[in-house]
């Protein structure tokens, strides 16, 4: 009889080399490996931050318990029978994997015929090969390291022998094989892990018994597949594949197996980093073998995906808004935003790519819409022409709105990189101008004023006065002004001293550039009339974005020139916290920055004009079918917006024509931007345009609804008439107007009575 499992504890975890080493299970081994912060660790580690590799958590692949938790061979309680090779040399995993023969037999032999296990291959953070045997009895740990030297051609590394050595944590997708024996402690297969007779130890090793010694070939494949949960976003594959079968007609049927499963394939391998041994592990069967799975995958591999199928990018979208992030490092609980579009970051070319180094999925379109805008400033000099036949400029504005102590700051620190060359440009020209200043200022009273040095300067604060950013503007040229301001709300204090310093004008002009002036007879204020080129990102809360976004800014079109991103909701989540950017990423920053001010002229873009105009028709259906008015509106200026984004994404690209990674980008950015504005001021529109229509049609669609209620009517009479039309203000504002207007009268609290026709 085989002996008894223990299963309480199979392995030992640590936070790093000198950390204890706790028991775990395989659940907390499993879910430690589908962490995103230790993607990101393992990512950074690969690009050369060294040092945070002994950071990385450890476990301990020999020994599942030691007293106290100490980490030595003096206080191991639970060593195993079993052997971790490491091979240091890189990209030879899938090499290994073929010479030991596990995708034919999943187990390999020695010269005594006795059974040497795999339990486990991976591949290491920097490329090597981890390889985890069960040794067999009467084996060494020589015999078996000189033993895979023969099989695979690599020599493991001979330090990594004893009961307490530990081995860094990957994340689940480098593994490559999983025996379930990994996960097994039994009663019979721990040993006493004896150190090499040069270190001066002896230890009494206790062997596997017979009957675990002579397990067959078969016994030892069945079931050698992943058998931990692999996750994407924290979401189960499993999940994923569930929703995916229910949103396309269900699971294969006879006869249409091979035909399915390649289309699910096809739209999983994104999310699978396009890698064919994660697909092989998360694919369902439905009865194929190994090796017609395999066929399948490889064909479905065949051209790098292009990025998340829509179907998919819905899935996963769906299946993010009911899943609450819980871990340290982790985004926030779903809000509200997981239902948004969002950009595939590998497809992002240099500069929007960096920008979202160290920052979780969550806030990548805010602070993209942050980005978006001093990055087009940089590309002042490109024109561009529009699906209608105009030509545009790069005109952006954004408003990242989010609630106290919602990291609207990551969204700063990003703006910083990117102004850098802008700081230094203006610091020259300001202290030029402080010069200049000086010499008018103590200059002798017989004395001429010093010529003005008419400097450039193009980054401004949002409190700049009228006048002097009318200075600013007739001294740029055709250059675009930018500024960036961390409260929205200052900007609505400094606006509210009066009518005359109000921007909000100047805001409405700047995204189709288009003329402003003044006209003073003094000498102390600007005059002058400009093609007005400025572009800025704010911050604020929702209450200051409701302050500057009355009716007035609503109705007059600012609302639809503006790319609303709103932070996600970070309610009683916990600390987020934040990698920083490499040295290396913010030198692509400024490499990107240095790109957009390299071109000039007119670009063309057919591509994308083409990809917005379907856009932009296809809401408009949507919104005629829906008589959606608010739509109808901000889908028009989306669309425009959108374009402009993906201009930025193409010249930043570097290529000849548009990618579909770029066509992509600029529709996502459209339909996100589309739906923010709708969330941000899609009420206070609806109100307005009730409003409005009422007041031009009082004696036609009004005036049919009045005609049809009874002499005496109360509001339960006008709901069914106006539902759907209007909110309950909205049809208070109406029974408001028809009584200022003698064509009714109250008579009590909820009823009114309709005056004679000749009133009317």
């Amino acid at each position: 009889m085989a002996a008894a499992v223990r299963s309480k504890f199979f392995t030992c975890i640590g936070k790093g080399h000198g950390a204890p080493a706790v028991p775990a299970t395989q659940e907390e081994w499993e879910k430690l490996r589908s962490e995103a912060w230790l993607v990101q660790m393992c990512e950074r580690i690969k690009k050369g931050d060294e040092e945070l590799k002994h950071r990385l958590p450890v476990w301990t692949p020999h020994c599942a318990e030691f007293k106290d938790n100490h980490r030595a061979i003096a206080d191991a309680i639970t060593p195993l029978n079993r052997l971790m090779l490491d091979f240091d040399e890189k990209g030879h995993t899938d090499e290994i994997i073929a010479k030991m023969g596990l995708e034919f037999d999943g187990i390999m032999g020695h010269s005594t015929c006795q059974p040497l296990i795999p339990l486990l291959v991976e591949e290491s953070v920097r490329g090597g090969t981890h390889v985890l045997v069960q040794l067999p009895e009467g084996m060494t740990v020589e015999e078996a390291q000189e033993l895979m030297k023969q099989i695979t051609g690599f020599e493991p590394d001979k330090a990594v022998k004893d009961v307490a050595r530990c081995i860094y944590m990957v994340p689940y997708f480098h593994t490559r094989y999983v025996n379930p024996q990994l996960f097994e402690v039994s009663e019979g297969c721990e040993r006493n892990f004896a150190p090499t007779s040069n270190e001066g130890e002896a230890a009494s090793e206790k062997r596997l018994s017979d009957t675990e010694r002579k397990i067959a070939p078969s016994e030892a494949q069945e079931g050698c597949e992943l058998k931990f949960q692999p996750t994407f976003k924290g979401i189960p594959y499993s999940s994923i594949i569930a929703e995916y079968w229910s949103r396309t007609g269900g699971e294969p049927q006879e006869g249409e197996r091979n035909v399915k499963l390649h289309k699910l394939a096809v739209n999983l391998r994104a999310i699978c980093d396009n890698k064919k041994e994660l697909l092989m592990a998360v694919m369902p069967r439905f009865g194929l073998s190994e090796a017609e799975l395999k066929s399948v995958v490889d064909s479905a591999c065949k051209d790098e995906p292009k990025g998340i199928s829509k179907v998919m990018q819905t899935i996963i979208q769906q299946l993010e808004a009911g899943q609450d992030y819980n871990g340290d490092d982790d985004a926030p609980s779903a809000s509200v935003n997981d239902s948004l579009p969002t950009v595939n970051v590998k497809a992002l070319p240099i500069g929007l790519k960096e920008s979202l180094v160290g920052i979780p999925a969550s806030m990548h379109m805010p602070v993209l819409c942050g980005v978006l805008p001093i990055a087009a400033t940089y590309a002042d000099q490109v024109e561009v022409e529009y699906c209608d036949g105009n030509t545009h400029r790069l005109g952006l504005m954004s408003i990242i709105r989010g609630e106290q102590a919602s990291n609207k700051s990551v969204v700063k620190n990003v703006v910083d990189i990117w102004k850098r060359q802008l700081d230094e440009e203006d610091a020259l020209s300001r202290k030029r101008e402080e010069e200049w200043k000086e010499r008018k200022k103590s200059r002798k009273a017989n004395e001429k004023a010093p010529d003005d040095p008419h400097v450039l300067i193009r980054l401004l604060p949002v409190t700049v006065s009228c006048s002097t950013l009318l200075k600013r503007l007739k001294n740029a040229g055709t250059h675009t002004l930018y500024s960036f301001c961390e409260e929205l709300d200052t900007l609505r204090k400094t606006n509210g001293a009066g009518s005359w310093s109000s921007k909000y004008d100047v805001y409405r002009m700047s995204f189709d550039h288009g003329e402003w002036g003044q006209d003073y007879n003094s000498d102390q204020a600007e005059s002058g009339v400009v093609k007005v080129a400025y572009n800025w990102t704010m911050l604020g809360t929702n209450g200051a974005l409701h302050k500057c976004f009355k009716q007035d800014n609503i109705e007059n079109g600012l609302s639809s020139r503006i790319l609303v991103a709103e932070m996600p909701d970070s309610s009683f989540s916990k600390m987020i916290k934040f990698t920083k950017r490499s040295a290396e990423d913010e030198a692509k920053i400024q490499q990107a920055v240095t790109q957009l001010r390299s071109f000039s002229g007119l670009v063309d873009v057919p591509r994308l004009r083409k990809g917005i105009e379907d856009w932009v028709e296809e809401k408009r259906v949507e919104a005629a079918k829906d008589i959606d008015h608010v739509k109808d509106v901000y889908r028009k200026r989306a669309a425009v917006i959108g374009f402009r984004c993906g201009v930025v994404f193409h010249l930043l690209s570097g290529k000849d024509k548009e990618s579909k990674a770029c066509v992509e980008f600029a529709l996502t950015m459209a339909e996100y931007c589309l739906r923010q504005q709708i969330a941000a001021f899609g009420e206070g529109l609806q109100n307005q345009l009730i409003e409005a229509r009422n007041e031009c049609q009082r004696y036609s669609a009004n005036h049919s609804i009045f005609d049809q209620l009874p002499p005496l009517f109360s509001m339960d009479d006008l709901r069914p008439l106006k539902q759907g039309f209007c909110n309950e203000s909205g049809m208070r504002k109406i029974i408001s107007r028809w009584g200022r207007d003698n064509w009714i009268e109250k008579v009590d609290k909820s009823h009114w009575r309709k005056l004679s026709s000749e009133t009317l």
